[in-house]
């Protein structure tokens, strides 16, 4: 195993110094907290308490969609405490992660336990250069957002798996990865499922002024793909110069069979990965015709559409992971020799499994717990609430822009689902700044920043917990206080240097996307 250097202490108390002590006890005080598992349960009972203490309180906040009151349930009722048990089995197996995890891992095992990803590694580390590797890291956890959720179970991983191959620490790794692909979530060069879905909610909201009002999907295509540059520097100069320097002091301690190995690729290697890697093109190919022919049953039948959230390909994307990991493996596993029998793939994916039995867990309470938080309205009346108060204030079109970023940064440690939270305070901020002259598509970017900025320091987030078993593979005493303070200049950076991109992009007059509408007040 390779030796983790020791943290130089004076070099870490000169610049930089201040933050290092603010992210030290960050850490110390989140992995006081207790086991993530715990914890879940934990917020479990407050949210039960909390929903029974406002249950009769009268808020004034109407719900966007339906003009109807909010109020809040009580959980801890007779009735809803019954639906609660009677559901529980429903609430863990629909719990979204789990599945796409489960079944992803399955086939990511067998490729990595045949051997086929470590050589693939190993060939990429010798054609990248050491100082390109982290923002090529970070340009692969971007465009993965292509794939829905894959990045979580493939690239985050990976990331690891990369830096420690380099010699690097693997959780700056991890770090830079989890920053591309939830930090940076609305920063893509290829368009993705996540844009139509945004721009329906912008468009209902916009026509509550103008009736007419149409939007394109892509209307802000422009603006995130030129953020990915943006998303790709900060994440760049903050893994290699404060997030991994910060880990020296982080002893590598985890099982050793579990790690790449670090010797040449041989030639039976070589020759099994590329065999390897021409089964995955075949299919690759299979899939691309199969998706571009006439009337293809891949498509929305509604709207002819692939990248619709309705597509079933969209629908397939964990499936094509787990085949196109899991046959590219077998046929890699077989070749090299590292399997002999059908009994070596099935241990490889029973393997995989073990390793995910800890998140299987904490999937368990955290699923319940989202449940239990989204029956109750909290977080809806937190959403609408933060909407209100910021729209009452009556501030500039650009410093609205920027509260948006900071209101929904905010309200996603609650609620994380980016769809959820925009159909909620979109009829809110849409028609009140198509008012004062501003577009639905930049209030809809500044909402995808805020969004963003977020998502990789709050402990809610469903994959959060994933990220952190990732890296106990490596370091063992890491907890929830280790994953935020590592995340942390991330989001601080993403928040305060995006928004002032947003800001610089919006005053300069540049497109934020494809036919959007650009309305800018007079003066």
């Amino acid at each position: 195993m390779a030796e983790t250097p020791q943290p130089d202490r004076e070099s870490m108390e000169k610049p930089g110094g201040l933050l290092n002590r603010l992210l030290d006890g960050v850490e110390r005080v989140g992995n006081k907290l207790p086991d993530p598992a715990v914890m879940f349960f934990g917020l479990l009972v407050i949210v039960w308490i909390m929903s029974w203490l406002f249950s009769g309180v009268s808020f004034d906040e109407k719900h966007p969609l339906t003009g109807e009151a909010i109020n809040v349930t009580n959980l801890l009722s007779g009735p809803e405490m019954a639906s609660f048990l009677a559901n529980l089995v429903d609430t863990f197996m629909g719990f979204a992660p789990l599945g796409v995890v489960l079944v992803a891992m399955l086939g990511v095992g067998v490729a990595e336990r045949s051997g086929f990803i470590n050589v693939a590694i190993k060939l990429m580390l010798n054609v990248t250069p050491q100082a390109l590797l982290t923002p090529v890291l970070i340009l692969v956890a971007i465009v993965s957002h292509t794939a829905v959720d894959a990045g979580y179970v493939l690239v985050i991983p990976l990331g690891g798996v990369i830096f420690y191959a380099a010699g690097r620490h693997p959780l700056a790794g991890i770090a830079a990865a989890f920053a591309g692909v939830s930090g940076g979530f609305s920063a893509n060069f290829v368009p993705s499922a996540i844009d139509p879905l945004l721009q329906g909610f912008t468009e209902s909201a916009a026509q509550i002024i103008d009736a007419d009002m149409q939007l394109n999907p892509l209307n802000n295509y422009y603006f995130t793909a030129a953020s990915s540059i943006i998303v790709i520097a900060i994440g760049w100069f903050l893994t290699d110069k404060v997030v991994e320097p910060r880990l020296r002091g982080a002893e590598i301690d985890g099982d050793a069979e579990d790690m790449p190995a670090l010797d040449d690729v041989s030639p039976k290697d070589r020759k099994a990965f590329y065999a390897g890697v021409i089964t995955m093109v075949i299919g690759l190919a299979g899939l691309y015709f199969w998706a571009s022919a006439d009337n293809t049953p891949l498509a929305d039948p509604a709207t002819g559409e692939l990248a619709s959230y309705s597509a079933p390909l969209m629908g397939m994307i964990v499936p094509l992971i787990f085949l196109l990991f899991i046959i590219p493996g077998i046929v890699h596993g077989y070749i090299s020799g590292n399997f002999t029998n059908s009994q070596d793939v099935i241990g490889a994916m029973s393997k995989s499994m073990e390793d995910m039995a800890y998140y299987m867990v904490m999937a368990f309470f955290c699923a319940l717990f989202i449940k239990a938080f989204g029956d109750s309205q909290l977080g809806t009346l937190i959403s609408v609430k933060g909407a209100n108060f910021l729209a009452s204030l009556e501030l500039s079109g650009g410093v609205t822009m920027v509260g948006i970023v900071y209101l929904v940064a905010f309200i996603n440690l609650f609620v994380g689902s980016a769809s959820a939270k925009w159909a909620l305070i979109s009829p809110i901020f849409v028609p009140m700044l198509m008012q004062l002259g501003y577009s639905p598509d930049l209030t809809q970017a500044a909402y995808r920043v805020g969004d963003s900025s977020s998502n990789i320091i709050t402990p809610l987030l469903p994959y959060f917990p994933l990220v952190v078993l990732y890296c106990q593979r490596y370091v063992k005493g890491t907890g929830i206080g280790t994953l935020v303070a590592m995340m942390l200049p991330y989001t601080i950076a993403l928040l305060i240097l995006w928004s002032a991109f947003l800001i610089l992009y919006w005053t300069i007059g540049l497109p934020l996307g494809i036919q959007a509408n650009y309305v800018y007040p007079a003066g």
